[in-house]
């Protein structure tokens, strides 16, 4: 993991075209600006793995309807 350190309005590049910009440092919090191409996903971590377990999810739910359709009734 790469470890930077940061003020306030200061940026980080990632790439030639993603921005990280630090907004606001308030005692345990850090406030954020991303800045992307609307073709780069950009989530809180909490909301990804939300994501991840839904998408998981439901691949599993067509994995069995697709089988029990194969099932002469």
């Amino acid at each position: 993991m790469l470890v930077l350190t940061r003020k306030e309005n200061e940026n980080i590049m990632i790439g030639d075209d993603i921005v990280v910009k630090v907004l606001d440092v308030r005692e345990n919090q850090v406030k954020i600006g991303i800045v992307a191409p609307r073709s780069v996903a950009v989530h809180r971590q909490e909301v990804y793995d939300a994501i991840q377990a839904e998408n998981s999810q439901a691949a599993r739910v067509t994995q069995v309807e697709a089988i029990t359709n194969l099932i002469p009734r």
